[in-house]
């Protein structure tokens, strides 16, 4: 096997490989030696087929894996020897397309290599910490807004008439072509309206309605109603309304504390200031990450696959026309080129992105078989019901993993850097802090 290089400019690499035809009839009969104890044929024993009628009846099946084989053997042995690093699949393709059996084989390789990433002295790095600690009036607005959602319902006046987010307690009884049917009836039901929790075009119906009507509301059931004999069909419910009922606010005080599970309302107190404490950590967080990136990509500079950075440059491009035209949800639209801004965002990305796996890789970061499962149980959350099913679509999906295990690993080395960097602690107000965040909101990274 010949393994002869064609090109060596900056980052891309070329190779001619060739394949004897003798390398690769050896090949052949290795496959067909291994497979020979299990093959049968009529009027021979099992293990007993002569390799001459094995060569026969099954060369031609083997020939093009032996081939394949052979080839990845090659590149693999190439890529060990060489010490290069694809920054994608390598581009193969056979050169001789009138290869006939007995012929050598004969395929050129092009790929662009991985640069070699320079050291850094990640100690010179110099970052600010910005500390919030949650004030009494940041205290007092969570507890409200936790009141809010504990919200409890009064009577309204007898003649007043219902709104949006008032609760109407109803009897309602539901008939098909004059018929009732099973389900489609209840008593004294609390009904909030707005909350979308009846048939689309139900709720809206009630609005403006007082205790003691009665009235008829005409729906359609959805095509894809959960029972399958009401689906798509026209409905009637009888409602009487027995009570309009205003949303009143829960009052802060230990009551409150106990239906959120603390034990009073300084402890429930104490329990929103850490929490907010939290959410002002996991922002003072991100705004060092991007100082820290920007830190880095004035440090580093280094020769960057141009295959990376065009991928990378037309993704953002993608992505951001997407972001201005939201109502286009698929991919029927005209090309989008990337332009001058687009790439030096994507060669900034690509850098930082390389730089970042070398750091890792360097330092032996990993992401555990914990991470990711802890990882993957976050996100099965989103779909209710269909938690185990999420899980066993990401243990089948490679790509998937990938996707999860990247920004965690990307997490990992950012700590790791943290921890080297020179980081100081500035305790600053709630405003500041939010207004480095709108900063990083307004900038694309």
């Amino acid at each position: 096997m010949q393994v002869t290089e064609t090109l060596n400019e900056g980052l891309k690499r070329g190779y001619a490989i060739t394949v004897t035809a003798a390398e690769l009839d050896a090949k052949v009969n290795e496959k067909l030696a291994e497979a020979q104890p299990e093959v049968e044929m009529k009027g021979f024993r099992k293990g007993k087929v002569p390799m001459a009628l094995l060569k026969k009846q099954f060369g031609q099946r083997v020939l093009g894996e032996a081939m394949q084989e052979s080839i990845d053997g090659a590149m693999s042995k190439h890529f060990e020897d060489s010490g290069d690093r694809p920054a994608q699949q390598p581009e193969i393709k056979m050169t001789n397309e009138d290869w006939k059996e007995g012929d050598d084989v004969e395929v050129a390789v092009s790929y662009e290599n991985l640069p070699e990433v320079p050291d850094v002295d990640l100690s010179q790095i110099k970052l600010e910490k910005l500390v919030v600690k949650a004030e009494a009036k940041d205290i007092d607005e969570a507890l409200a807004n936790l009141a809010e959602t504990a919200q409890n319902f009064e009577d309204r006046k007898k003649t007043a008439k219902s709104k949006d987010g008032d609760q109407v307690v109803i009897d309602f009884l539901g008939k098909v072509d004059g018929e009732a049917f099973e389900g489609g009836a209840a008593e004294d039901y609390p009904l909030v309206l707005g909350s979308n929790s009846f048939i689309p075009g139900f709720e809206e119906q009630l609005v403006g309605v007082k205790a003691g009507d009665e009235v008829e509301v005409k729906v359609t059931f959805p095509e894809q109603y959960q029972a399958a004999h009401l689906a798509g069909k026209d409905a009637i419910f009888e409602c009487k309304i027995k009570a309009v009922k205003e949303p009143k606010a829960a009052e802060i005080n230990d009551e409150l504390a106990t239906q959120f599970g603390a034990e009073d309302l300084e402890a429930l107190k104490g329990q929103v200031a850490e929490r907010l404490e939290a959410e002002f950590g996991g922002a003072s967080r991100a705004v060092m990450k991007r100082k820290l990136l920007d830190a880095l990509d004035k440090l580093v500079k280094f020769e960057l696959p141009p295959s990376l950075v065009d991928a990378e440059a037309g993704q953002i491009a993608h992505q951001l026309w997407h972001d201005e035209n939201p109502d286009v949800e698929g991919h029927d639209h005209p090309e989008i080129e990337a332009t001058d801004e687009h790439k030096s965002l994507a060669e900034r990305r690509v850098r930082l992105g390389l730089l970042l796996a070398e750091l890792g890789q360097k330092n032996e970061i990993e992401v555990t078989d914990a991470e990711m499962t802890q990882a993957i149980m976050n996100q099965a959350r989103q779909y209710p019901g269909q938690e185990r099913q999420f899980f066993e679509f990401v243990q089948q999906n490679q790509q998937m993993q990938q996707q999860m295990r990247a920004p965690i690993f990307e997490d990992k080395v950012i700590d790791y850097v943290f921890e080297l960097a020179e980081v100081k602690e500035k305790t600053v107000k709630k405003a500041t802090l939010e207004k480095a965040v709108e900063a990083l909101e307004d900038e694309v990274a």
